[in-house]
């Protein structure tokens, strides 16, 4: 474990239990989280989770104002469901981008698990892109992911970071938990998202 891999880990559980919480500042944690997660992935061949950290460091931004801003009438948003349509379209977008991120990667890299990295990354920005837009289900993804996750890193003996992960499926067992409770006391009948 490095200082690096440590403050990384540090830095990432804050900004889930910030985000398990609904509090804005989980965006400026997560920003901090994804610079030093890029330098980590590189480090450990696992190029599909590096490159997804360039990419949550633009939904983290886009987070950070859709949920002050992405409400009725441009005020804070609040917890919504996803439709069907949403989920469907996530679930084909998700296969598709793994399918091919994963090819692309056994073709022209030396990553150490390509499709399995690649799964999870897609997985994972399928449930960040839910968490920009404070949908429910963003947790229900993140806990299959976390538990694919924690294996994963071990074998490439990124402990603080298994670790870290181990914490992420617990904290996503309480961030859905706590959005379900936020979500039933302010729903509107009917209410659902779109994509």
């Amino acid at each position: 474990m490095s200082p690096l891999e440590i403050s990384a880990a540090v830095f990432g559980a804050v900004s889930v239990y910030l985000s398990a919480k609904e509090n804005i500042w989980s965006w400026p944690t997560a920003i901090i989280n994804v610079a030093l997660y890029t330098i980590v992935f590189y480090q450990s061949r696992l190029y599909a989770d590096m490159g997804l950290q360039v990419v949550y460091l633009t939904l983290s931004i886009y987070g950070w104002y859709h949920w002050l801003h992405g409400g009725e009438r441009r005020t804070v948003l609040h917890v919504s469901r996803a439709t069907p349509r949403t989920l469907a379209v996530l679930a084909v977008l998700v296969v598709a981008g793994s399918l091919a991120l994963g090819a692309t990667l056994y073709a022209h890299t030396n990553a150490a698990i390509p499709f399995l990295d690649s799964a999870l990354v897609a997985t994972s920005l399928a449930a960040q892109w839910l968490m920009t837009r404070k949908v429910l289900e963003n947790w229900l993804l993140w806990l299959a992911v976390d538990v694919v996750y924690v294996p994963m890193f071990i074998s490439r003996g990124l402990i603080a970071t298994a670790v870290l992960y181990a914490v992420f499926l617990v904290l996503a067992m309480l961030g859905y938990i706590s959005w379900r409770r936020s979500y039933l006391q302010r729903r509107p009948t009917g209410q659902l998202v779109a994509a």
